[in-house]
């Protein structure tokens, strides 16, 4: 079973909702995507783009993306003294605006170890 066609291309969104909330969906990314536009995040549009069309084809390349991409943030903590918790600083990836890009081709390098080349990527998780 391919990971990455089973999770994208089998899903029918029109079963888990409704038409009227689907329309509704499609008007809030718009917003989203407008809000991004005001906000000067415009001009990261074509490396949005470039990152979404970017095909993972080539083992090396997937290992290096695994690698190279975390799992999970590396900056969320708790700073501690004495064993007692002072403050916890939140994850600030969320903040970096080709987040879900970012992360989206780190999925895409996993699904490409996984179905094309066979291999356990347990390590990467």
């Amino acid at each position: 079973m391919k990971v990455f066609e089973s999770t994208t291309k089998k899903i029918f969104f029109s079963s888990w909702v409704s038409l009227h909330q689907a329309e509704s969906k499609k008007a809030d990314v718009t917003q989203l995507q407008a809000s991004h536009s005001h906000f000067g995040w415009g001009f990261l549009r074509p490396l949005r783009q470039w990152l979404d069309n970017l095909k993972v084809g080539d083992r090396l390349l997937a290992h290096r993306l695994c690698k190279f991409i975390p799992a999970q943030c590396p900056f969320e903590r708790d700073v501690k003294l004495f064993g007692k918790t002072l403050f916890h600083i939140p994850p600030m990836c969320k903040l970096n605006p080709l987040y879900e890009e970012v992360v989206g081709l780190r999925f895409r390098a996993m699904c490409y170890l996984a179905d094309e080349c066979g291999e356990d990527i347990s390590q990467y998780c």
